[in-house]
This record gives structure tokens, sequence and C-alpha cells, in this order.
């Protein structure tokens, strides 16, 4: 009898948990899939994960407020921890937008419910289609398990250095999105320079109306091209992110100021 009690403690930290990651985490944070397939997801791994993660070593299957607060921070910082490569995409989106000449299209994000610009919606969605080809879905998966591991039922305790530190890994955005978005932003400005010398050796010429068009097609064509690339440079930005959260939630201190070169500062090709 007594171990049914120790059962649905251990559910319902398991389900607190995962409940965090979820609400933030890439993919399974859209609001294209409904709030019941998620709570029915959620549900079904926390009842499968629950026995298994009550019998972890140092695991503390108790429900108190001390347990239950430990539980929300572990899932909310291993979800907003990979929020991180969503916002990456969609500043790389805004960069290519601009010099697609494209920054005043703006389409309601289905994500965020607030008005994006067109090309970051765009780098979201190839990027969510990288994220489901590569099979990065299955490793989220595969980090809700080892996230027991590495910070066990019940046992974790709130650090307030946590706070400055995802603040400083946030930081590395601005470096991956401007990397992502690299081929597209020097096949453009090479169409800028090619354009402004034509003009100067030719101004009767209007080469200036050929700017915008030229831009949009080089621009595309290189994107599509650079695509080959995203899987790598993806995964490996994802998987950094991973062993930040766990890094961070294990021992605080080892990760702080490692958020530009350790988890975006790797370049395109790593």
């Amino acid at each position: 009898m007594g171990a049914w009690p120790n059962f649905l403690s251990a559910l319902l930290l398991t389900l607190v948990r995962l409940s965090g990651i979820v609400l933030f985490a890439p993919f399974f944070s859209s609001s294209a899939l409904p709030a019941r397939t998620k709570a029915v997801f959620v549900g079904a791994v926390a009842f499968l994960l629950a026995p298994l993660v009550a019998n972890l070593p140092n695991a503390h299957a108790q429900i108190t407020l001390v347990a239950v607060l430990g539980e929300i921070a572990v899932g909310l910082v291993y979800g907003i921890v990979l929020s991180l490569l969503n916002e990456m995409l969609l500043f790389a989106g805004q960069i290519a937008g601009v010099q697609f000449s494209f920054s005043m299209v703006n389409l309601l994000d289905p994500t965020s419910n607030i008005q994006t610009p067109l090309m970051g919606d765009l780098f979201q969605l190839m990027g969510t289609l990288v994220l489901i080809a590569a099979g990065l879905d299955r490793i989220l998966l595969a980090s809700l398990v080892r996230s027991f591991r590495a910070v066990p039922l019940g046992a974790y305790t709130l650090a307030p250095l946590n706070a400055r530190v995802i603040i400083e890994a946030a930081g590395g955005i601005f470096l991956a999105a401007v990397e992502l978005a690299a081929p597209v932003l020097a096949a453009t400005m090479l169409i800028e320079i090619a354009v402004a010398l034509l003009s100067k050796l030719s101004p009767q010429l209007p080469v200036m109306s050929l700017t915008v068009p030229l831009k949009t097609l080089v621009g595309f064509a290189v994107l599509t091209g650079s695509l080959a690339l995203w899987p790598r440079f993806i995964e490996a930005r994802f998987s950094g992110l991973l062993d930040f959260a766990e890094r961070m939630l294990q021992v605080p201190g080892s990760v702080a100021g490692i958020g530009l070169s350790g988890i975006f500062g790797a370049g395109l090709g790593g």
C-alpha cells in the first residue's frame, strides 16, 4: 500500500518538471499543437517515467513546497535555455529580411501571437523542419530522461546565479544569428557593391532599380544553398544548449560567462 502514495508523489513532481520544459522548449511549445495533445503527452510521459526516476540515486519523491518549486525551476531552466534556439532563428531571419528588403513585411507568429518579420517566421519554420528531420525532437525526449539523472527528482535547490548566466547565454543569440545569416549577408553586400560600381561607371543607366530584385534573387539562391549546413549548425547549438542547462543545474558556478564561446561560438560548419 505504501508504494501507491510514493508513485503518486513521483508522478506529480515529474509532471511539474515536464510541464515546464514543454512550455518553452522548441517544437513542443508551438501553439500549432493543441493544448489537450500537449497535456496528454506530458501526462503519458510522466506516468511512464515516474517509477523509474523515483528509484534513481538521491531522488526524493516527497511532495513538499521546496520540492515542487525545485521541479518548476528545473523545468523552466531547461525550457527557457532551449527556447534560445528559436530566438536565434528569429533574429537571423530578421537580419536576412533586411537584406531582402522585407523588413516591413510582418506576419502573426503563431508561436508567440505577436507580429514578427516575414523572414523570421520562415527561418523558424525551416529550423523546426530541421529539428524534426534531424531527429532532435527525439534527442529532446532523451534529455527529459537525462535531466532526472543530472538533477534527481525533488533534490534541486534554487540557485540565484541561474538567472544571470541565462542572460549571459542569451547574448550568444546575436553571434549565432549573424553566423547563420552570413552567406546571405555576404552575397547581398556583394550585389550592392557591384551595383554601386556599375552606377559610377554608367550614371545614365537606371541600375539602382535593379538592386532590390537582384538582392532578393541572389539572396534566396544563396539561402537555398546554405540550407545544407543548417542541420549540423542547429544540432551543434541544440546539443550545446542541453549541455549548458545540465551543467548549470548541477554546478551553477561552472557555467558563468560561457554564453558566447561555449554555446553559440562555433562557426557555421561546427
